[in-house]
């Protein structure tokens, strides 16, 4: 199946066509002819997948029509991050640029209300939004969400977890009862179902599964590491290669993002910080620098890159994993961009196993594990096999299982067991026996 089979305007397919798309993705196979025949939709697809497009497309194709009488926007697109907001913003303008009367307007925190106030000031058709920004403008009385037609709800899960809830059903209280309503989230559990159960009528579903987003043009490779100096040891390494071009390395906090970064320029690496404490503005012109070449590594937190789009980026470095599972899939999503190829490169400690697993079952892909001559992990030798019996015994002031080797590390002291109790409930001491 190609677009033209959708029924989509002349001039939208034409804007696909010069992005460079010719085949359209399951879920917007799936999605895109529920939102022509103007049903709402509920569906559950992760990034990667093209859901962006599977919303934006049919939206813009609605717009194709005739406006009605009242003012303000007439699609609301409203998701948890200014990154994604800006991202969603260039797609809408990409594959509207053939309909010349069309606008788009993005309002997110960390830019000016000035600004914003002058864009909102005239016409236009299509609003993307963060929820708190939102809410400031539509109590300001710059924004008037009565004429909505069409409300998207992009990443909800997420949106739940910043805490959005009550801003989201304000938010939605404020647009007319019979609009379209596109619900999209990675997981489709508890408040997140009721809230799709709360603002959906009738809802076509939509379930894109994990194991059909595939990332064949992604080499990921899994590098175990003992402790913070092994990993340092192995990302110059990584960085000192041949073949990388740029780079995004992700760390779990603000904080260590900018530690690395002063590390990484100190060995002479032109390597710059994209986190949220940074404002918009920081933050778009450091992507910027990045994208002109006056950096090539870039050390970011999870909601600073989410967004990201940038085909020179070769390599991805997850220097801490992520917890959440979708951000692991949102991170290494920043390279292969176009049908380029690239490498998605993981450090894990022994206590981040289960992370591994984690990540593992939900993308349906074991990664392979590659050690580099002279930076192996240390090798930790099984305990020899003992008696049957399981009991414990102190060795050296420390508990070990009876056949066991002695624990490695400081010496574990345990408080004597409380004395048992006699029937009277008052406790005795036993008899004094010789220690083993």
């Amino acid at each position: 199946m190609d677009f033209s089979a959708l029924q989509l305007a002349p001039q939208i397919l034409e804007a696909v066509t010069k992005s460079g798309y010719n085949t359209p993705t399951p879920v917007q196979i799936e999605t895109i002819p529920h939102v022509l025949a103007g049903s709402d939709v509920l569906a559950s697809a992760q990034t990667g997948t093209g859901k962006t497009a599977a919303f934006l497309l049919p939206a813009l194709h609605r717009l194709t029509g005739a406006s009605g009488e009242k003012k303000g926007p007439r699609v609301l697109i409203l998701v948890p991050t200014r990154e994604l907001a800006l991202q969603i913003a260039t797609q809408a303008e990409k594959y509207s640029q053939y309909l010349k009367k069309l606008k788009t307007v993005c309002v997110v925190g960390g830019v000016s209300y000035h600004i914003q106030k002058r864009k909102l000031a005239k016409p236009y058709d299509i609003l993307i939004a963060t929820p708190g920004r939102l809410i400031d403008l539509v109590n300001q009385r710059k924004i008037n969400l009565k004429g909505i037609e069409m409300l998207v709800l992009d990443e909800a899960d997420r949106m739940l977890d910043m805490g959005f809830v009550d801003d989201v059903e304000t938010i939605v209280a404020a647009t007319p009862e019979n609009r379209q309503t596109l619900f999209f989230s990675a997981t489709m559990q508890g408040s997140v179902l009721k809230l799709a159960k709360r603002l959906l009528t009738d809802p076509q579903e939509v379930a894109i599964h994990p194991e059909k987003v595939k990332h064949d043009n992604i080499a990921q490779v899994l590098h175990f590491v003992d402790n913070l100096p092994h990993k340092n040891r192995l990302l110059t390494h990584i960085l000192d290669r041949k073949e990388r071009k740029d780079v995004i390395i992700f760390t779990a906090t603000k904080r260590h993002a900018d530690q690395l970064t002063d590390e990484l320029k100190e060995k002479g690496y032109l390597a710059v910080a994209l986190h949220g404490d940074l404002s918009q503005r920081q933050r778009t012109r450091t992507i910027l620098q990045f994208k002109k070449g006056k950096f090539n590594v870039l050390v970011a937190t999870d909601v600073a890159a989410r967004g990201i789009d940038i085909q020179t980026i070769s390599h991805v470095i997850n220097f801490d994993l992520p917890n959440n599972v979708e951000d692991y899939v949102h991170r290494i999503g920043r390279t292969g961009r176009a049908g380029a190829k690239g490498t998605a490169l993981s450090f894990a400690a022994p206590r981040d196993t289960h992370l591994v697993q984690k990540i593992e079952k939900f993308t349906g892909h074991t990664i392979p594990v590659e050690e580099i001559s002279g930076l192996e992990p240390l090798k930790v030798k099984k305990p020899a096999k003992g008696p049957r019996n399981n009991q414990l015994r102190r060795s050296s002031g420390r508990f070990d299982k009876r056949g066991g080797v002695p624990q490695k590390g400081p010496k574990k002291r345990f408080p004597p067991a409380p004395f048992p109790k006699g029937k009277n409930g008052r406790r005795f001491k036993k008899k004094a026996t010789a220690s083993v």
